[in-house]
């Protein structure tokens, strides 16, 4: 009997033992819901792979929230190993000098398995520097694309099949779908900054900012004030005043989705990453997806989208072993399997080529699910449409949002409400140059 205690505890402290012997990997995110549950399980994955290391996820709130909570750990001296941020605070993110590991010296420094030619190049661009090195890792990454009702279409006399692939379609196609009383709206959309403003731009091969839109230095300003934009926002204007375009709020356009779901609006302009939750609202109506419509008489056009999303940042002043825990799990969390597993379950892009080529048997059996991975890589990104790097960016889509208010309710035309976007907006990039020179 003593033998057998005797034997037990030696297993017992033997357990134990391999269990502090695993080095833990602090991951601060901003995924909660379904989504947080996914990921929890995507950790646990890569944990139950192996026994050296253990991520240790935290949900930290909002994309905001959790950004300033991991700045002011960091402050203290209490910062995770690992953050997520979101695609607007990647120039605030590059300007915290000395804060960072940038993901392609971390990943040199352990001599992991990394191949930065091997990630779709729509997707890293946001994240690489102008030498083309990738400073963060993409996890969750997405693109706008247009879901439209087939059934409203239908009533309407329209092909259900066929998407409006211009904005002259756009305006024809809602005209048609409410004079035959088949909805009430023709289209609305979330994120007038992200959607008809940033992927407006590159999709029409237009800069948002000079120095290839932020990438080439903090010297860069805003320009979003040419006449393509002017034109849009314009346009824009005029249909919500003929009721054809309505209005789905500021930030993300929370009160979009509703008037779509509802049948109010025949069409709405909202994240791919948003495709199972519209498909579970979506039980009453029949289900098409189509790519972001363009204006025909702009040279360029269609270019390619840009990407939102977030990527993850590793945080400098950690021990040495959290960060060859931190390359180990980048490993796993990019291969082929996991990538196709969470983009499938998610709606977000495959980050590498080798896992958008293993999701090509879901992408057959869910017709629409690949519309937001071939309108990202349509063309060859330009220093229009590659993204945008401009610090205090999170503030300048508020901006956005109240001039774009303001247009709205009559008080400026276009060109004035985008000016002032503009001379607001870099007031706001100067202050952060200012502040990190």
């Amino acid at each position: 009997m003593n033998h057998m205690i005797t034997a037990s505890a030696v297993a017992l402290i033997a357990s134990l033992s391999a269990a502090n012997a695993q080095t833990e990997v602090q991951w601060w995110h901003a995924m909660g819901g379904e989504l947080g549950v996914k990921l929890e399980e995507i950790v646990k994955g890569f944990n139950d792979s192996q026994e050296d290391f253990k991520v240790v996820p935290s949900y930290k709130g909002t994309y905001p929230e959790t950004m300033t909570a991991a700045i002011a750990a960091f402050r203290a001296k209490e910062q995770p190993a690992i953050v997520q941020v979101f695609e607007v605070g990647t120039g605030t993110m590059m300007a915290a000098k000395g804060a960072i590991v940038p993901v392609y010296q971390l990943m040199q420094d352990q001599g992991a398995n990394f191949d930065p030619a091997a990630f779709l190049p729509q997707v890293v661009g946001y994240y690489t520097d102008t030498d083309g090195n990738m400073l963060s890792m993409p996890f969750n990454s997405s693109t706008p694309i247009l879901y439209y009702n087939k059934s409203v279409f239908e009533k309407a006399g329209l092909d259900p099949e066929q998407p409006p692939k211009t904005w002259a379609e756009m305006e024809e196609f809602s005209k048609k779908i409410i004079d035959s009383g088949a909805a009430s709206c023709g289209f609305t959309t979330g994120w007038i900054s992200w959607i008809q403003t940033e992927n407006f731009s590159a999709w029409h091969n237009q800069p948002i900012g000079t120095m290839e839109n932020g990438f080439g230095g903090l010297d860069a300003r805003l320009s979003v004030n040419g006449p393509a934009q002017v034109k849009h926002w314009g346009n824009l204007k005029k249909w919500a005043d003929d009721g054809i375009f309505k209005y789905g709020g500021p930030v993300g356009g929370d009160n979009a989705p509703p008037m779509f779901y509802s049948q109010e609006c025949a069409m709405i302009m909202n994240s791919s990453a948003s495709r199972a939750g519209v498909i579970a609202n979506a039980k009453d109506f029949d289900l098409g997806f189509g790519m972001l419509p363009y204006y025909d008489d702009i040279e360029g056009a269609p270019q390619n989208s840009i990407i939102g999303g977030a990527t993850l940042w590793v945080l400098s002043g950690r021990p040495d072993e959290e960060y060859a825990g931190a390359a180990k799990f980048f490993e796993y969390l990019s291969s082929p399997e996991v990538q196709a597993d969470w983009a499938s379950f998610s709606g977000y892009l495959p980050i590498t080529q080798a896992a958008a080529d293993q999701m090509q048997g879901f992408f057959d059996e869910n017709p629409g699910a690949d519309t937001g991975i071939k309108q990202i890589t349509l063309n060859a990104p330009t220093e229009n449409s590659k993204g945008l790097r401009f610090g205090n960016y999170v503030q300048i889509r508020g901006i956005i949002d109240e001039e774009f208010e303001q247009l709205l309710s009559g008080s400026k035309d276009a060109q004035g409400a985008l000016d002032s976007v503009v001379e607001r907006g870099n007031k706001l990039i100067e202050e952060f140059q200012a502040q990190n020179q």
